[in-house]
């Protein structure tokens, strides 16, 4: 996963993108905190517009790639100590 920016109120959430419709977003409690639109629709609406476009623009630019699943997501290939 990688850490993405809303480019609103530049909270920050873990994202692993699959599939243009496929989108996993993890939220810690700071970024719930922090992000002014969950404050005003509340968790049930589990996603934040402005944070989706942060989203689209980090894939766009390739600052965040899709996933093929060819390698465990947790580590992306990588060789942990």
């Amino acid at each position: 996963m990688d850490k993405v920016s809303c480019r609103s109120c530049g909270t920050c959430v873990q994202v692993e993108k699959f599939s243009d419709q496929h989108t996993s977003v993890q939220w810690n409690k700071e970024a719930q905190a922090a992000c002014t639109e969950l404050e005003q629709t509340g968790l049930r609406s589990h996603t934040c517009r402005e944070l989706r476009a942060s989203i689209d623009e980090a894939v766009a630019s390739g600052a965040l790639t899709v996933s093929t699943r060819d390698t465990d997501v947790r580590t992306r290939g990588r060789t942990l100590a």
